[in-house]
């Protein structure tokens, strides 16, 4: 992680190098898809729905941490917001939310509350492709062929007073997740940035770099960024002992290149879906432990998605998965 000769440098990024490598110390994280997407059974809910259709039964946010515990995940992130705009904690700026929902219990406080019983740390998704909240934004489905998609100010400012939101009402947070930044715009992402660097300094901010093996950082897609998204692949072997080096040269301006410290974080499903759907099942064991032991081998992160289910509960699958991948790594992990 820190060990190059270039870990010696300060770099020009935001946080200290103490900082980023207690990030990278916590190596394996859960990330929690669960909202509107799990009901609707869309990934990106067109946001059409009615808010009541979220209606969880047996919802247990602890159950959901207690397994991240368990399987020896030290961070969960939970979508707070995905695609289809609808929102796990009463935000003022809309009614799409589980306030006015067939179960009004306030998933983002519960998810932080149970993180601080089983000390996990908590970290927060927010997509900036909202289907339901246009603001006059040309995303998704809406995007016709040759253009670029892109939000509006009104938008990024809706956007912004939610993340105000989230970030004040809950007490620390130490992920924040920003998918689909691109929409944002170069201006719009760094306000972005500088907003939840203001609200939350100590946390990591990480710009979804999108689908890749990280051996790239996509500037005009994910610039600012305290993290390196590689998401639904291994990390690229770079570097000395092939590792995924965290050290980047960016250039903001031309010819002003500089270094930054940007670790890596891989984020990838437990099974095939992001939400949870009837029969997705696990990945076998030895795929699993594949993926845990090359993330630390290569020193990335490894967020693995487990989706609660429509009762709101993890299932029972999902959870002897985890706990037989913490079996085999450990026992592989122990010093001889």
């Amino acid at each position: 992680m820190g060990s190059t000769p270039d870990s010696r440098q300060r770099g020009e990024q935001r946080l200290s190098l103490m900082a980023l490598e207690a990030w990278e110390s916590l190596q394996f994280g859960m990330f929690i898809h669960f909202g509107m997407s799990t009901f609707d059974g869309d990934e990106l809910s067109q946001g059409d729905k009615p808010a009541a259709l979220y209606a969880p039964d047996r919802l247990e946010v602890d159950q959901w941490i207690a397994v991240a515990r368990d399987a020896g995940m030290k961070y969960a992130v939970l979508t707070a917001k995905h695609a289809a705009g609808y929102c796990l904690w009463p935000s003022g700026h809309t009614d799409y939310h589980v306030g006015n929902s067939g179960n009004r219990t306030d998933v983002v406080e519960a998810f932080v509350k149970a993180c601080a019983k089983h000390q996990v740390r908590p970290g927060l998704y927010y997509c900036s492709w909202d289907n339901h909240h246009r603001f006059g934004s040309v995303v998704g489905p809406d995007v016709p062929p040759g253009t670029q998609p892109f939000t509006t100010a009104a938008y990024r400012d809706f956007q912004a007073a939610q993340i105000e939101e989230l970030l004040t009402r809950y007490g620390p947070i130490a992920e924040v997740w920003i998918d689909i930044p691109t929409v944002l715009g170069h201006e719009g992402r760094r306000r972005q940035y500088q907003q939840i660097a203001a609200l939350q300094p100590e946390a990591v901010i990480m710009m979804n770099n999108g689908i890749g093996d990280g051996a790239r950082l996509n500037y005009d897609h994910s610039w600012p960024t305290d993290l390196l998204a590689i998401e639904r692949n291994l990390p690229a072997r770079m570097g000395k002992h092939g590792a995924c080096t965290p050290w980047r040269t960016i250039a903001e301006r031309k010819g002003q290149e500089k270094p930054y410290y940007i670790p890596g974080e891989v984020c990838d499903t437990i099974g095939g879906e992001w939400f949870a759907i009837n029969d997705d099942r696990p990945r076998g064991v030895l795929e699993l432990l594949g993926m845990r032991l090359i993330c630390a081998e290569r020193g990335v992160n490894l967020l693995l998605n487990v989706p609660p289910d429509r009762c709101g509960r993890i299932a029972q699958p999902y959870v002897e998965a985890l706990q037989t991948l913490r079996q085999h790594y450990e026992r592989l992990a122990r010093p001889t």
